[in-house]
Parts: C-alpha cells; sequence; structure tokens
C-alpha cells in the first residue's frame, strides 16, 4: 500500500498541479490562448516530445502488440457501443455517433504520455507511443471519420480529413524519431531535446486545463457515463484478461491497460464538430471521463499491485 499512495502522489501532484493552473489560465487569459497553444503543441511540442522520449525508449522485444491491442480495444468499444444504442428508440444518428466515439478512442497522448512516464518511466514509453500512433490516431482520424461521416450531418469531405491525419506533425515526428532514434547528439543537445519534450508534456496539461475551464455546461450526463463506464472500465478490464496469456512483461501489461483506460479523445470534440453529431454529449464525456480519470486510476494501481 506504501507503494500505491507513492506511485499515486508521484502521478497526482504534477497531474492535477498542471491541469488545474490550466484550469485558471483558462478564466483569465484571452479566450483565443487554448487555441494558440494548441497549435504550438501540434506543430511543434508533441513531434519534439516524441523524438526526445523515442531516444530512451526500449523497443526491443514485442512492442508491435501495444497498437493490435489498441485496435483491439477500439473495436471492442464500437461493438459495445453500437449495441446499447440499438436499445435507445429516442436517440438520433448524431447522438449515436458521439456516442460511438467516446466509447472508442480515449487521450492517449495528451493524456497517457504523462501517465506513461509517470509511471512506467521512459523506458516503457514506446508503448504508450506505438498504442497511441498506431492506434488511437487512426483509429479516431480513420475509422472514427468513417463513422462520423455516415452518422453526422456535415458536409466536410473524408478525403479532407484522411490529407490532414497524413500530414499530421506527430505521425512525422514519430517516423523521425525512429530512424534517428540511434544517432548520437551532443550532451547540450541531448540535454536540451530532453527537456524539451518535457516542457511539451506540461504545456499539454495545461491545455487540457485551459480546454475544460470554457466547456458550457454539462448536460447528456446519463448518456455519457454509459459510454464512460464502456471507455474507461469494461474494455480495459475485458482485453486485459487476454494480456496474461502474451508473450510481455507485466510492466509493459500495464501500461498497455492504463492506455485503454483514458477518457475520451479531444479528436471525439473535433469530429463532432466537423460532422454536426451532439456536440453536448461529447463535451460532457470528455469532462466528466477526464476528472473520472482521477478516481478510476487508483483502481487499476491496486489492481496491479494484487
Amino acid at each position: 500500500m506504501p507503494n500505491l499512495v507513492t506511485q499515486l502522489f508521484n502521478l497526482y501532484l504534477p497531474l492535477v498541479w498542471w491541469t488545474l493552473l490550466g484550469w485558471l489560465f483558462g478564466h483569465y487569459l484571452p479566450k483565443t490562448a487554448p487555441t494558440y497553444l494548441g497549435h504550438f503543441l501540434f506543430w511543434v511540442g508533441v513531434p519534439v516530445s516524441i523524438l526526445a522520449f523515442l531516444r530512451g525508449a526500449d523497443l526491443s522485444g514485442q512492442v508491435w502488440i501495444a497498437p493490435i491491442v489498441a485496435w483491439v480495444a477500439i473495436l471492442l468499444g464500437a461493438g459495445l457501443a453500437w449495441l446499447w444504442s440499438l436499445y435507445q428508440p429516442t436517440w438520433d444518428r448524431p447522438t449515436q455517433g458521439s456516442f460511438l466515439l467516446a466509447s472508442m478512442v480515449g487521450n492517449t497522448g495528451y493524456l497517457g504520455f504523462p501517465v506513461a512516464l509517470a509511471l512506467g518511466g521512459q523506458q516503457l514509453f514506446a508503448w504508450a507511443l506505438f498504442y497511441d500512433m498506431l492506434g488511437t490516431t487512426w483509429g479516431a482520424y480513420g475509422l472514427g471519420v468513417v463513422l462520423a461521416s455516415r452518422l453526422g450531418l456535415g458536409t466536410q469531405s473524408r478525403s479532407q480529413l484522411t490529407l490532414a491525419l497524413l500530414k499530421n506533425p506527430a505521425l512525422w515526428g514519430f517516423a523521425l524519431g525512429l530512424a534517428a532514434r540511434d544517432v548520437p547528439l551532443p550532451s547540450v543537445l541531448e540535454t536540451g531535446l530532453h527537456q524539451a519534450g518535457w516542457s511539451a508534456i506540461v504545456l499539454a496539461l495545461i491545455l487540457i486545463g485551459m480546454r475544460l475551464s470554457q466547456l458550457p455546461s454539462l448536460s447528456r450526463l446519463n448518456s455519457a457515463s454509459v459510454s464512460l463506464g464502456i471507455k474507461m472500465i469494461v474494455v480495459p478490464l475485458t482485453v486485459s484478461l487476454s494480456l496474461p496469456f502474451l508473450p510481455i512483461s507485466e510492466a509493459e501489461k500495464h501500461t498497455i491497460v492504463l492506455q485503454m483506460a483514458m477518457p475520451p479523445a479531444f479528436a471525439t470534440l473535433v469530429l463532432a464538430e466537423t460532422y454536426g453529431l451532439d456536440k453536448n454529449l461529447a463535451v460532457t464525456s470528455l469532462a466528466v471521463g477526464s476528472i473520472g480519470l482521477l478516481l478510476i486510476l487508483p483502481v487499476w494501481l491496486w489492481l496491479f499491485s494484487l
């Protein structure tokens, strides 16, 4: 138990502090500040952090298992959400779309990365990175776009978002990081790169707080609670039952489970706005899920300690 308390303290102190600071910034800074910070992280911060942490990540062994598990979790979440929506005769197609997206793709970048680094260290970062880059990202802007375009009311073409996915700087940073991870750098540059990587993680947490501070009043709480139950509890618990049969270490299994348990990704709100889905449901799922993560993480860590 003392070890569990220490883990939670080491995780929650930066997680809560920087997110709370961002929440305060969101109330006092101009409303456009999160947009500018988001653009900086998208084009510079996140790719740099991927480059930095890939240099010390362990890519040996079975790291390719991470995106496979990610897709199992995505498809399971979508399937369970679809079955639930069939028994909701009052739901329209946009509501079904937001419900499916919130149940299948998680915030494995802005939230998953700092959680993985705090609990698993840089050696296990590759597992979180592969889960996000080859799983969540393509799940959101690949399968997610297909579902949103079929169930939503928007008019933006699928090819436009596909092109945006291929131009994503994080994917290019991922490719460059893989290609150059063994290239030696002067110690000054190596240190600066890692400091920039950690700074991007801090800014990502601040951005989450700023965005949460600007969300409108919550509604659709009942529907959001069901989608969060599927996304953050049922799916990781179900998939984790098969992980003991995989040829990976306990620490690697834990990293994967924590990525599965992340709250819905901000991409769900982007797609809801683009395709005319139920924005209120998307917003409620994001806010409640981000807060609920603080409650569900101790449960997973306790299960890991058994």
